[in-house]
């Protein structure tokens, strides 16, 4: 993977424990009092949310957006990354004058529960035992993410978000929380989502997992404790998953069969090829700013996601007398998540009484295009939120 492995150790012992712990953002805990109730039936206590904001909250509370971020992003949406120095993860979408408009909305973006970044999960400290809580860490789900988004949202002091706005993962959470608290979502965003993983994704999910325990340095979970970090096999599970993110039309584009610094083949199982030597970057970057147990326990929290299972089977009954306005979108090469997964979404809603409006892009970036630049998706959402402003009343300045 080329990564050097007294980088990755120092990385395991030093500033990754510290980051989850202790982030470069704001913090929101709650004591022994304050339990977050997980769905396997543990009481979380206690715990800690890490979050960003963008803009400011207006006079009536009524301004407040929550994005969601996606599996292998964090709270950092909009502003330089601490780890990695590199701007926000979703700076095509939130800014000053972009569709979720810094200038008009407050933006709040929270690291998930179970995450690496701040948000108390596997790589945090175990107040019981003053190590990190490793495999440890109750197992979390969806659900879970989205009742410790509310109990911060409820910290900040707002009744009701005027949307709710995620990707992938992201959209995941924005659908639980029109579910959850239809009363406190005004509208939502979901876009290359579903209410429910498929058999593939799960397969691809167990691959990576699979990867990472197979890395001798894993270690059962206990590789802070041991001094090491299982950096071989979290960046093959990264570059199993990139390959999902991406459509073979792009990766053609991109890369089609260039051969990388040579003109001939090596005839050895180096890099030779321009796509293989992505892959690695890709795989080598991502283990300098996650956490393997982290990855997990996320992609389990995926897996697990059925909103139609708490409705007997009955997707439509979820969404049943919702007031949420919705957008939903898809990307025709996203076969991550397919565009018929976002039609039996926007179905369920219409069965459901919903207000929706749903789009499908024609793009060759596939899954990953949501957060890439793609005008006809920006103007979408730009559209979208515009829209239900307007239907709410909120001004220019968010008033």
């Amino acid at each position: 993977m080329n990564v050097h492995p007294v980088k990755g150790q120092l990385a395991a012992n030093g500033e990754r424990t510290h980051e989850a712990d202790h982030p470069h953002s704001q913090v929101a805990q709650f004591g022994a009092d304050q339990p977050l109730r997980l769905d396997c039936g543990v009481d979380l206590a206690p715990f800690q949310i890490a979050y960003q904001t963008y803009g400011e909250l207006n006079a009536d509370k009524s301004n407040a957006i929550l994005v969601c971020h996606a599996l292998t992003m964090d709270q950092h949406i909009a502003n330089v990354h601490p780890i990695t120095g590199k701007p926000g993860g979703w700076l095509t979408l939130v800014g000053a004058g972009k569709p979720i408009d810094t200038s008009r909305y407050f933006v709040i973006c929270s690291n998930v529960i179970g995450s690496c970044m701040g948000s108390t999960g596997p790589a945090s400290t175990n107040p019981a035992t003053g190590k990190p809580w490793g495999l440890d860490f109750p197992v979390i789900t969806i659900p879970d993410m989205v009742r410790a988004q509310a109990m911060l949202i409820d910290r900040l002091g707002i009744e009701t978000l005027f949307c709710v706005v995620g990707g992938s993962m992201g959209g995941m959470q924005a659908l639980q929380w029109s579910v959850a608290y239809p009363e406190r979502v005004y509208s939502a965003l979901a876009v290359a989502c579903a209410t429910r993983h498929s058999a593939q994704n799960i397969a691809f999910h167990e691959l990576g997992r699979q990867a990472v325990m197979a890395d001798p340095d894993w270690r059962h979970g206990r590789y802070f404790e041991e001094g090491c970090y299982p950096h071989r096999g979290l960046g093959v599970a990264r570059m199993a998953a990139h390959i999902t993110y991406l459509s073979d039309a792009a990766l053609h584009r991109k890369f089609g069969r260039r051969m990388q610094d040579r003109d001939l083949p090596t005839f050895s199982f180096d890099a030779d090829f321009q796509v293989e030597s992505y892959l690695r970057y890709q795989g080598s970057s991502f283990v300098e700013r996650f956490d393997a147990n982290s990855y997990l326990y996320l992609t389990r929290a995926m897996d697990y996601f059925d909103i139609a299972a708490d409705h007997n089977g009955v997707l439509a009954e979820a969404f049943r007398g919702t007031t949420t306005r919705f957008c939903v979108v898809s990307f025709t090469s996203d076969w991550l998540f397919p565009t018929s997964e976002s039609r039996a979404v926007v179905h369920a809603l219409n069965a459901g009484g919903a207000r929706v409006s749903f789009a499908e892009i024609e793009t060759d970036r596939g899954h990953d295009a949501f957060l890439l630049d793609v005008p006809e998706f920006i103007d979408i959402a730009r559209a979208f939120l515009h829209s239900a402003a307007t239907a709410r009343g909120l001004g220019k300045a968010g008033r």
